[in-house]
């Protein structure tokens, strides 16, 4: 796992996910280790495209760090809006998303759709935070080498930007990509970025 997604997973109050799912704290634990990867998997997809980009980075101007700092409080998050983020990463493809995500997991579709509404808005949270909260393109590209687990990017590429970022999280994005299950799956689904 990619130090992003550890590090959005610890910030998670399990028991308080478990008990708003209803379901054990090691299923929901599970099931946001498959939620997790493909939100930030489908902002990259979406990134790809530099409307997309644009639009991911004006998005992004707006959340609020708040939400993650000092560890989440679920009860804070607005599952609506995180619905609206949902719809805006998959489109029509969201509950396909979550049914193959569940799938993995023994049949959990239905968890993991309850989950990305409520997960959303903290990947965003955790998005802005790296962010430092600014909106800038060249911000983001300035973080590309700390949010790479490794390093595996380096430096900014023409495409660059948000893409780039959402990629090194994911643990060396497009190189990688054909040994990520999760990046198969959603760039089938996605069409490599959401039309």
């Amino acid at each position: 796992m990619s130090s992003a997604i550890e590090e959005i997973l610890q910030q998670i109050p399990l028991s308080q996910l478990a008990s708003q799912l209803g379901t054990d704290e090691q299923t929901a634990g599970a099931a946001a280790q498959q939620a997790i990867p493909a939100l930030l998997g489908g902002l990259q997809a979406n990134a790809q495209d530099p409307d997309g980009a644009a639009s991911l980075e004006g998005a992004l101007g707006q959340h609020s760090s708040s939400l993650i700092d000092g560890g989440v409080d679920l009860n804070q998050v607005d599952a609506g809006e995180g619905q609206k983020i949902v719809s805006n990463i998959f489109g029509d493809h969201a509950g396909g998303v979550a049914q193959a995500l569940g799938g993995q997991l023994g049949g959990q579709g239905d968890l993991i759709q309850k989950m990305l509404p409520i997960l959303a808005p903290i990947v965003m949270s955790y998005l802005a935070k790296r962010m430092g909260g600014g909106g800038a393109g060249g911000m983001l590209s300035s973080l590309l080498g700390g949010a790479t687990a490794g390093g595996a990017l380096g430096g900014g590429a023409a495409g660059g930007g948000i893409g780039d970022l959402l990629g090194g999280m994911l643990g060396g994005g497009q190189q990688q990509g054909a040994g990520n299950p999760m990046a198969d799956l959603l760039g089938g689904m996605l069409g490599g970025g959401r039309r």
